[in-house]
């Protein structure tokens, strides 16, 4: 993918995960958890949420269509899309928030799904993510509630069809 202006902050470039980015992705994810997501979410989720097993987000991130965005030597956020088309995470560091990073990670995901010959993107919105996923086009298939490490979570399964049409 071409890589995105990202006006003042500097070029959005989206590549690959590659197993040196785990230490970055894990903490893009934590740090989206307790300073993003804490708005919508209470502590005692945010804890049981953040709650991770190393081994096998390593695992994980090779098996799948993982991206990181960069801006200069930054990581600025991931992508995990899975081969059928679910769009399993998208994260952002919140210093990185508001600048293009969701878009351009978002974009990346497309393309490849496109490439894997597929028409529709699927995902599991929380309530933070909710709106910018509705404004790149997808909508609610269902809202639902699942459980994580004893907590429960208000989430949206989200789709967005008519990809490479």
């Amino acid at each position: 993918m071409e890589p995105v202006e990202a006006s003042d902050w500097g070029r959005i470039d989206c590549r690959p995960y590659r197993a040196s980015d785990l230490e970055a992705v894990i903490g893009i994810f934590h740090s989206a958890l307790r300073e993003t997501a804490s708005a919508e979410y209470d502590p005692a989720q945010i804890e049981a949420w953040s709650r991770i097993d190393r081994a096998v987000w390593a695992e994980r991130r090779l098996r799948g269509c993982c991206r990181v965005a960069w801006i200069g030597t930054e990581a600025a956020g991931f992508a995990d899309l899975e081969p059928d088309g679910r769009l399993d995470m998208l994260y952002v560091h919140p210093t990185h928030g508001r600048r293009g990073v969701a878009r351009a990670l978002l974009r990346d995901v497309e393309t490849l799904t496109v490439d894997l010959g597929l028409v529709a993107l699927r995902t599991e919105a929380s309530l933070t993510a909710r709106p910018f996923f509705e404004a790149a086009g997808f909508h609610v298939v269902e809202a639902e509630t699942v459980a994580r490490n004893g907590q429960a979570f208000r989430r949206y399964r989200m789709r967005k069809d008519g990809l490479g049409a």
